[in-house]
């Protein structure tokens, strides 16, 4: 029996999926005692250090958490799981971690590098034959977070793992009975189940020894190849996957219908996908809470895909016909407890920039703030829906301007992006630019960047909209809009420096397979999965 510590984080259901998956029984700890009388105890953790430790407190679970950990039985840690076994943290100064092992978590400072970390990275084992890598072939694993556990002399005889982003740090730890990983195994695929198998399969986690690991090169994170399924409602109310042509999903009067949501992100899964979003394209007139069929979507999908998950379309506060309130954090919670990793915010996110620049001040109560306080930056992906306006010079606007090498209609030179709203039906007075920079400062941890008038053309990514937003912002980009063959993939990681790209269409027609533009993508040195 597998106990599973669930203090209300993003997707529990995953890792739960994933033990039932390997055929192992799971139980929830709903009390204290359930700790102590764990057999293994598997702790996954997304969100903030601060959150996480005072939901810990609340519970009453500290103390038989130090308990199990000391007695040496069976814990696997998994991202805050691990973060949460040292002192404390820069993401919260001043609150106490568990203390189990020496040093404080770090937030990555390089400038150069996007944060969060958002991707498939390598891994360095650090000590011979443990149980935990049999099998291993040396395959990438999925890493989201913005703090991490560096190396040193205290805590070396802990360290199982490095990974480099920048710098070299701590991807998981081991010391007797006692492991955690920085990495995600129920979201790294087939790699990553192999792992939390031998965690599950194995009474002694104990390794041999030390390796050298001097003469390894450096670990490098992969170039991310997202799928993306628009889903709505057809004439007969079935959820289907549809794909517009700047924004229309109408062929001759009918919804295109392209296929399944549940089946068509299993295809993809197993056709190598990085990640995979679901984009529900109606969920501006819906109410989030009560759609049960986008939620059953997510559910179904999680039972058997195990890379992460996106959900996009009416993540906003609401309140019901009953006069009943939810918050955006209501309805975030409730995608993350069907399945979800990532939420993505589309009009709210426009909405929002307004009411900050006119103040400019937080308020603590935006979608954005509230979501990213409680599950932490990573959590909260935007989704930029601009249009190109042209203008003559660039002090006809006061919006952020390029001078672009495809001139308007009128033999314009320059343009900005003017973000909209309602599935891009209506264009706001704010430009991509202001968007991204008040996002990021508000929390938001990714950045969608679509773009209306590439939609559906197949003619290539806006490399010029690309690297206007990148330029502005340190949080990491995933291109999307205008993929029609294999050299668009390439182009976008070669001439600009998003960590992502994104296309949905032509992977539903079967005129781009994702396991060509991988294999295209290592012919041109350019680091896939």
């Amino acid at each position: 029996m597998i106990t599973l510590l669930d203090y209300g984080a993003g997707n529990v259901r995953s890792v739960r999926n994933a033990i039932r998956k390997l055929g192992f029984e799971i139980r929830d700890v709903a009390c204290p005692q359930d700790i102590v009388t764990a057999e293994k105890l598997v702790f996954p953790g997304v969100g903030s250090f601060g959150y996480a430790m005072e939901r810990l407190r609340t519970l009453g679970y500290i103390e038989p958490l130090l308990a199990h950990i000391k007695a040496d039985k069976p814990f696997l840690g998994i991202c805050l799981g691990l973060q949460t076994l040292f002192e404390g943290s820069e993401e919260c100064l001043g609150v106490a971690g568990l203390g189990v092992i020496p040093g404080l978590v770090k937030r990555f400072k390089d400038g150069a590098l996007a944060v969060p970390q958002i991707g498939w990275n390598g891994i360095r084992i650090h000590k011979e034959g443990s149980p935990l890598f049999k099998g291993f072939q040396d395959e990438k694993l999925y890493f989201v977070h913005s703090f991490h556990a560096p190396l040193q002399e205290t805590n070396k005889q802990w360290v199982l793992t490095t990974t480099d982003y920048g710098n070299e740090f701590i991807s998981a730890v081991q010391k007797g009975n006692v492991a955690a990983f920085q990495f995600h195994p129920e979201k790294s695929g087939e790699a990553g189940l192999n792992l939390f198998k031998n965690f599950l399969e194995n009474d002694t986690l104990e390794a041999v020894g030390p390796l050298d690991v001097s003469t390894l090169s450096k670990t490098k994170i992969a170039r991310r190849i997202i799928a993306c399924l628009d889903v709505r409602s057809n004439d007969a109310g079935d959820l289907v996957v549809t794909k517009g042509d700047q924004y229309d999903v109408r062929d001759k009067g009918e919804v295109r219908n392209l296929g399944m949501p549940v089946d068509l992100a299993k295809r993809y899964y197993e056709e190598g996908a990085d990640e995979i979003t679901f984009l529900n394209i109606t969920g501006f007139r819906d109410f989030p809470m009560k759609d049960q069929p986008m939620l059953e979507v997510l559910q179904r999908t999680s039972e058997n895909v195990f890379v992460p998950l996106t959900i996009g379309g009416g993540i906003r506060e609401f309140t019901d016909s009953e006069g009943k309130y939810y918050s955006a954090l209501d309805v975030a919670a409730e995608y993350f407890r069907s399945g979800a990793d990532k939420i993505s915010i589309g009009s709210d996110a426009v909405y929002t920039v307004e009411a900050f620049l006119k103040t400019g001040k937080k308020t603590g109560k935006s979608s954005i703030e509230l979501i990213s306080n409680v599950y932490g930056a990573q959590a909260v992906v935007i989704s930029v829906d601009p249009r190109r306006v042209y203008v003559q010079a660039p002090s006809d606007t006061i919006h952020h301007v390029i001078k672009t090498a495809f001139p308007g209609p009128q033999g314009e030179q320059y343009c900005w992006y003017q973000c909209t709203v309602k599935g891009g039906r209506e264009g706001r007075d704010v430009d991509a630019v202001q968007l991204a920079k008040t996002c990021e400062t508000l929390g938001a941890g990714e950045l969608l960047l679509n773009c209306i008038d590439k939609d559906g053309t197949n003619s290539g990514f806006d490399l010029e909209f690309i690297n206007m937003v990148k330029d502005a912002v340190s949080i990491p980009i995933i291109a999307s809009s205008g993929a029609g063959c294999l050299e668009h993939f390439s182009e976008v990681f070669a001439k600009t420096k998003a960590e992502a790209a994104l296309a949905a269409g032509i992977f539903h027609r079967h005129e781009v397979e994702i396991s060509d533009i991988k294999e295209h993508l290592r012919k041109e040195h350019i680091e896939p999965r």
